[in-house]
């Protein structure tokens, strides 16, 4: 399989590689608005939607960010349950995900 689109896209240079083992790898993209950032994510279809937003906010507060101040979007729409599995939901290779911030923030 060749990798898709999304991985020439912008992001950072750095791929993110959770556990693949035990199915095809999924290429996805991770995406702050906020932040004007992008990671790669290389990631097996079976893991959970949780484990790829704590490995994103990861890449981007490398400080620590309050996980629950953040929601994942899949085309336009959060995804309530992070606990269900990336296929589960609905992402596909060459997925992108928003990360963006719960609730809105003044812009200053």
């Amino acid at each position: 399989m060749t990798t898709p689109f999304v991985d020439t896209l912008r992001s950072d240079s750095d791929v993110i590689h959770l556990e693949v083992s035990g199915g095809d790898a999924l290429h996805i993209r991770v995406q702050s608005a906020e932040l004007w950032r992008a990671v790669r994510v290389v990631v097996a279809s079976w893991q959970l939607v949780g484990s790829v937003k704590a490995a994103a906010l990861e890449a981007f507060f490398p400080d620590g960010a309050d996980g629950s101040d953040f929601m994942v979007k899949l085309n336009g729409f959060e995804i309530l349950h992070e606990d269900s599995s990336l296929a589960f939901v609905g992402v596909r290779n060459g997925s992108t995900l928003l990360l963006t911030h719960r609730r809105r923030r003044p812009v200053r």
